[in-house]
């Protein structure tokens, strides 16, 4: 029994110490662990925390900017009917110049004529310069009219 005792002795001695810090430096290990797992878990919580506001905070940029899009295609629309209204609008306001611009041309044309037949038959020779002044005279009327009406 001797050796059986030096044999659990020098075991104690040997296997012991190293058997005591490998359970110290399992000890160690798995406190770090559980350090780790934490920190992982808190992180992971954190992550999850930030994916949700950024998933809220999409929600509200997709809602504001339906709402924009609204807001812009309803001012779109609103424009297109008053440039179509201000074009119908302009598109009356020349017929009615061009109009006005063919009856005036027809007036000046038709008192031409009036004024030139006139000339000749009741206008003498020594009247001319009389007649003259009076168709400037005319013509000025004429020009001042044409004026008012392009106004």
């Amino acid at each position: 029994m001797d050796i059986k005792e030096t044999l659990r002795s020098s075991l104690r001695d040997i296997v012991l110490p190293e058997i005591h810090d490998i359970k110290t430096e399992q000890i160690k290990i798995t406190e770090r662990l559980n350090s780790v797992d934490q920190r992982l878990a808190d992180i992971n919580i954190h992550l999850a925390d930030q994916s949700r506001r950024i998933d809220e905070t999409n929600k509200r940029i997709d809602s504001v900017r339906d709402e924009l899009t609204g807001r812009i295609d309803s001012v779109r629309d609103e424009l297109v009917s008053m440039i179509g209204e201000t074009n119908k609008r302009i598109d009356e306001t020349n017929n009615r110049i061009d109009s006005v611009g063919d009856e005036l041309v027809s007036m000046i044309g038709e008192t031409n004529k009036r004024i030139d037949r006139l000339y000749e038959v009741i206008v003498r020779r020594d009247e001319h310069s009389e007649v003259v002044i009076k168709i400037i005279d005319l013509e000025k009327r004429v020009v001042g009219l044409e004026q008012r009406l392009a106004a």
